[in-house]
């Protein structure tokens, strides 16, 4: 969402709660939820060491306060109402941190529960965090999909007793990753004591403005990501793994967020190609996120989505002939559409979401325009956060994530996300996808096929 000042919260028994509008990236979402795809986001933080319940508990709910904008729930309303209006609470309603039983599947369960079941709109806050104690280090268990199917590559060791994992699950209606990840270092800095403030970010060069040249045209509906075996099952899959940080040359005019996007680009031309798909213009969606990583954060919804072209003849049959120059195409692009000024989810969304008709009506509308829309919908979605800012470091004894992975809701038609961030000098990626679309083992040749593209990625001057 915009830049919103944190309300103040009601004083007293009789005065009743804030309310503030939904705005429009929370009313779209809120308009097309669906029981059977969830619009869940999953964080999960991967600690050395042991966390002290209470304490935990403490400083979580300690860290909900100094942040009140997260402390809502949805407000009740007559079906003639013009908006959806958030109520702001002073305390949460429900107990936010849990602690499930340990064991064996203790891990592929909160996967699991994360990906199945959103935190409730009409409780605050529409968040959960779970405390997964004795599950080791992330090697051995971050390639396990959310129904406990380990990969290949990365088999389970038997036993690993010390370490701690974090799950935060999100209710994308309401919140996004970034925002929580904010408030989830300051209960590290509370139940720590140490500082959790974010890095500075990378000092770059300010680029000279240079429009995009040959971007390929948005007036024709995109590929899609072809099926492969869907499963019976309803909802979304997953699978995490970590991955080298690509290396780029000193200097070089790309980021390694163009280098994920040509290799997610690549990735799906390749896995299309085998699947017998006719080649299309690609469009991936790619999230902005502007806003400051300090206490000073505005919490919500405060991406704005931006799409990224590809034509086909860029993503030819044995890959691009020239990668400096598919990279520098790439950079040029996402540049110019990060810089573009636009509304989070653009101009017709603003207009769709104006509070001049009952909201009900728009609802039922929104739902419609999106059902027709489905052709022209991008084909995937990138959501790279990047170098995670915050060293969430719990202290002595819990010790500093080593390995933090984000997933975004995989619904159809896109049916598929990659979601990536880098700790600790790794790249962790998490692949997600609709059960209608693809199966655990489709997922794990995607994720091969993304280690194969991103290695390619690696070119020298």
């Amino acid at each position: 969402m915009t830049a919103l000042e944190h309300p103040a919260r009601a004083d007293g028994p009789t005065r009743p709660p804030a309310r503030i509008p939904f705005p429009v990236v929370d009313e779209v979402s809120r308009h097309c939820l669906q029981e059977a795809e969830p619009e869940t986001v999953h964080i999960e933080v991967h600690l050395p060491g042991r966390l002290d319940r209470d304490r935990l508990r403490t400083a979580f709910v300690s860290a909900l306060r100094r942040h009140p904008r997260i402390l809502m729930r949805e407000a009740s309303g007559h079906w003639y109402r013009r908006r959806y209006e958030w109520e702001l609470t002073s305390e949460p309603d429900v107990e936010v941190v849990s602690f499930p039983q340990a064991g064996r599947c203790a891990l592929r369960d909160a996967r699991t529960r994360a990906l199945t079941t959103a935190p409730p709109l009409s409780l605050s806050p529409p968040i959960r965090l779970e405390v997964v104690e004795g599950a080791g280090p992330a090697e051995g268990s971050e390639a396990t999909d959310a129904v406990g199917v380990p990969s290949r590559r990365h088999a389970p060791e038997p036993h690993r007793s010390k370490g701690t994992v974090l799950f935060l699950t999100i209710n994308h209606t309401a919140l996004d990753g970034p925002a929580c990840l904010r408030v989830l270092a300051t209960a590290a800095e509370i139940y720590g004591g140490r500082d959790n403030s974010p890095a500075a970010p990378p000092v770059r060069p300010p680029d000279a403005p240079q429009d995009p040249v040959d971007t390929p045209s948005n007036w024709s509906p995109p590929a899609r990501v072809a099926p492969g075996t869907p499963e019976p099952s309803p909802g979304n899959g997953m699978l995490v793994t970590d991955l080298p940080l690509p290396h780029r040359p000193k200097g070089s005019p790309y980021t390694v967020n163009d280098q994920l996007m040509v290799t997610t680009a690549l990735t799906i031309t390749h896995w299309n190609r085998e699947h017998g798909a006719h080649p299309r213009p690609l469009r991936i969606t790619m999230p902005v996120d502007d806003r400051p990583r300090d206490a000073t954060m505005p919490i919500g919804n405060g991406t704005r989505l931006v799409e990224v072209p590809f034509s086909p003849e860029e993503l030819d049959a044995h890959g691009p002939t020239d990668m400096p120059a598919l990279l520098r195409r790439t950079a040029t692009r996402t540049r110019a559409l990060k810089a573009l000024p636009r509304p989070q989810l653009g101009h017709g969304a603003a207009l769709l979401t104006a509070p001049v008709t009952p909201v009900a009506w728009r609802a039922a509308l929104t739902r419609g325009l999106r059902r027709a829309a489905g052709p022209w919908t991008s084909t995937t979605l990138l959501s790279n956060i990047g170098r995670v800012p915050y060293p969430l470091d719990f202290g002595e004894e819990a010790g500093r994530a080593h390995a933090v992975w984000f997933s975004a809701p995989a619904r159809m038609p896109r049916g598929l996300t990659v979601t990536t961030a880098s700790t600790a000098g790794r790249l962790h990626l998490a692949l997600r996808w609709s059960r209608a679309l693809l199966s655990h083992g489709d997922g794990a040749h995607l994720r091969d096929l993304f280690e194969h593209y991103l290695h390619s990625t690696e070119v020298t001057p």
